[in-house]
């Protein structure tokens, strides 16, 4: 599929020889209508791919110029490419030849599915199979399998999904082509809030700690945030505040790497109090410190006090 590169003709600076930057790599979904390319596709975007289905052909050399140009910042590019693509399927021979001398290295990885189980999924999802215009979907299926033929045998990976869930394909996925870790690819937002104001919407997790002693009632503390060491001291001071911390970070602890198993990218997690200005900002301080041990990424906004 990929000839070997001639040698590049030296250039001279200094009395040394400059080298190429290495090649780009483009990761190129591609099999069976069906067989988990739009599933996978999205968990190569959660972990930092640049994604696009059926992009025109004509258009694949100019747009990887634009985002992932040779000698760039190395940004992944993953694309979806198919009987849909007009041209495709007569023309890659030559698409990847030349994209090789533009100094990229296809990646191209074949997902496919035994026929009962892409006839069911058609069923299930009542969608129309891109051949099956004037043909039934076995029909249809057949052809597109012949037709994709001599694209399964030029390919790096063949991923046969008859057997996998949308979750464990995401895994499957994410493990192969991610070089994030677990804990870099859930983003977790610690926000805090006024029950007064309301619950924000986007919540996943709320957790209510008017419980807890406040500080507002305390003269000197009364005009000051849970920002201060003042009022944090205040607060995760207090002997039942250290019990529920030591609780709620131990059940975030459980639960955490559950949600990233079950292949969740993103978990919003609200503390609330009275007027949101101390008790909850001091104790979304307080997580985000055990959170930053632990190695996860995360964003803290504070409501009220925005």
């Amino acid at each position: 599929m990929t000839p070997k590169r001639a040698a590049a003709e030296p250039t001279f600076d200094s009395g040394s020889t400059a080298s190429p930057p290495p090649p780009v790599p483009v990761l190129i979904l591609t099999g069976l209508s069906g067989s988990g390319k739009s599933t996978a596709l999205r968990a190569l975007e959660d972990a930092g791919y640049f994604c696009i289905d059926n992009l025109p052909l004509s258009l694949l050399g100019p747009l990887l110029q634009k985002v992932a140009p040779p000698g760039g910042d190395g940004r992944k590019v993953a694309l979806v490419m198919d009987v849909r693509t007009e041209g495709f399927l007569q023309n890659y021979p030559r698409v990847f030849k030349r994209l090789e001398r533009q100094g990229y290295r296809v990646h191209l990885v074949f997902l496919e599915a035994e026929e009962p189980v892409l006839i069911r999924r058609f069923s299930q999802t009542r969608r129309q199979h891109p051949l099956a215009d004037h043909a039934t979907i076995s029909a249809a299926l057949r052809q597109e399998r012949q037709s994709l033929a001599g694209l399964r045998a030029l390919a790096h990976r063949i991923i046969d999904t008859s057997h996998l869930n949308p979750h464990q394909l995401r895994q499957l996925i994410m493990s192969q082509y991610s070089r994030l870790s677990d804990r870099e690819r859930m983003v977790l937002h610690l926000s805090s809030f006024s029950y007064q104001r309301g619950v924000p919407p986007d919540a996943d997790l709320v957790v209510d700690v008017r419980f807890l002693p406040n500080p507002y009632f305390v003269e000197e503390l009364r005009e000051a945030t849970g920002l201060e060491p003042a009022v944090q001291d205040f607060v995760l001071g207090q002997e039942v505040t250290r019990e529920f911390l030591s609780r709620l970070t131990g059940f975030l602890d459980f639960l955490l790497p559950l949600y990233q198993k079950e292949g969740k990218t993103h978990l919003n997690l609200a503390i609330g109090c009275t007027g949101g200005l101390h008790r909850s900002v001091a104790i979304v301080q307080a997580l985000s410190r055990h959170l930053a041990g632990q190695g996860y990424q995360f964003t803290l906004h504070h409501r009220e006090l925005t």
